[in-house]
């Protein structure tokens, strides 16, 4: 018993992915379907353990952002170096977003995904055609007409933008303003403490979740789309090994490889939720414990990341439109792919960090050049297998790019990030 006390939370949450994709398998091929299986375990017990603890981490996202982010202005103090780090934030994550669907399309161009599939027997679907939605209208969507619907109804854009404003004035008025500050900043502390108590959970909630996917799925959903779950996951790859790995060590000079080893454990819990807003507070605190970044700069661009760099997702959407124009025999001219970036890259924008939404903005993409949006049943069978390591690719941009900024702003602790690994204080937020 005093070894596993001695366990820390990252191996802890490595072994229930490991274990929960055995069982998941387990319960798929062994046990024979009945009502035990399928009700009691994977969609009773399974499904209220995995979802309740998705649950509390959705309760700590609205919250922690709306504190850490008042708090992370607060704590710079300075106006102008809020400016400067905000713009760089942006610029990167679209300069990202852009390197994204492009890498995607270059990829699904070579593999040629949709090659050789034909719709025989093929499941298809009617989806509802998307209301279009204007660059202005996606930028007026951002200022909040009622900040405490935004609060209440976990608008992101919306949230950040107030709290960034209210922290940004706060800064400005100080002592007018102590009470209020002091209130932000208390409870800022409540809800990293809140945080630390939930992920002591996280090894059962990813044990569920994965051992329900898997016991639902099989490995069967790979089979006619291997082609297709083979080309968007090479492009996740080159996009967080390569143009990720290229751009930290060019700009922080510091080893790629010793990054993502210390935020591994934030990249794992994110395969096993698939939501980019829940591994808000665990990417914050172990960019904090691990690799020495100063809160007041994660908790502006974390939470911000989450809500408008949505590289992994764009990278699917980039794959799905090459592999349903081939399905369906459409040839795409160089002009339809430059649409598809441009709108790839509007829609990532304020695109909630909830598991499948990208299939919602896919339809949004695939209208744009003329395709047939039915075609997006032809990948909803894999999506959540999909949806699970884009969302690694997701929030890994958003800590890169974090640790970028931090660094070019000597925001940036480097004996942290130099030293040796310790254990699972430095992952939960404790």
């Amino acid at each position: 018993m005093p070894n596993l006390k001695n366990i820390s939370l990252t191996t802890w949450i490595f072994l229930s992915l490991l274990l929960g994709f055995v069982a998941g398998l387990m319960l798929h091929y062994l046990v024979p379907e009945c009502y035990f299986r399928d009700a009691v375990l994977i969609d009773g017990i399974l499904a209220v353990c995995g979802k309740g603890f998705i649950r509390l981490m959705q309760m700590l996202v609205v919250p922690l952002v709306f504190c850490s982010l008042v708090c992370g202005m607060l704590n710079m103090g300075d106006i102008k170096k809020m400016g400067r780090i905000g713009g760089m934030t942006l610029v990167f994550y679209l300069f990202t977003t852009v390197c994204a669907v492009a890498l995607a399309l270059g990829v699904a161009g070579i593999i040629n995904p949709g090659e050789g599939m034909t719709l025989k027997n093929m499941e298809t679907v009617q989806m509802a055609q998307p209301a279009q939605v204007s660059i202005a209208d996606t930028l007026l969507d951002i200022i909040p007409a009622n900040p405490i619907s935004s609060l209440a109804n976990s608008v992101m854009l919306q949230v950040i933008f107030f709290a960034v404003l209210m922290g940004a004035l706060l800064c400005h008025l100080k002592e007018k303003t102590q009470t209020i500050a002091r209130l932000c900043q208390e409870g800022n502390t409540l809800m990293m403490s809140m945080t630390g108590v939930v992920m002591r959970l996280a090894p059962i909630g990813v044990f569920c979740l994965l051992t329900r996917t898997f016991a639902q799925t099989g490995v069967e959903g790979f089979g006619p789309l291997l082609k297709y779950s083979l080309t968007v996951l090479v492009a996740l790859a080159l996009q967080c090994f390569g143009v990720y790995g290229m751009l930290f060590s060019a700009l922080t000079r510091m080893n790629f490889i010793r990054f993502v080893k210390r935020f591994l454990p934030v990249m794992g819990f994110a395969f096993s939720t698939a939501t980019s807003n829940a591994t808000i507070p665990m990417s914050i605190a172990t960019l904090k414990r691990r690799v020495g970044v100063r809160e007041n700069v994660s908790s502006f661009t974390i939470p911000f990341g989450a809500t408008v760099n949505m590289d992994g997702t764009s990278i699917m959407q980039g794959v799905a439109v090459v592999f349903i124009a081939q399905v369906y025999g459409i040839d795409l001219s160089m002009g339809d792919f430059l649409t598809v970036i441009a709108t790839a890259t509007i829609a990532s924008i304020g695109t909630a960090g909830v598991p499948s939404v990208g299939l919602v903005t896919l339809s949004m993409v695939l209208t744009s050049v003329g395709l047939p949006i039915e075609g997006i049943a032809l990948i909803m069978g894999i999506d959540r297998l999909m949806d699970m390591s884009r969302t690694v690719v997701n929030i890994t941009g958003d800590a890169v790019c974090t640790t970028i900024v931090a660094k070019m702003n000597s925001m940036l602790d480097r004996e942290v990030f130099d030293a040796t690994l310790a254990g699972d204080g430095e992952a939960s937020g404790e």
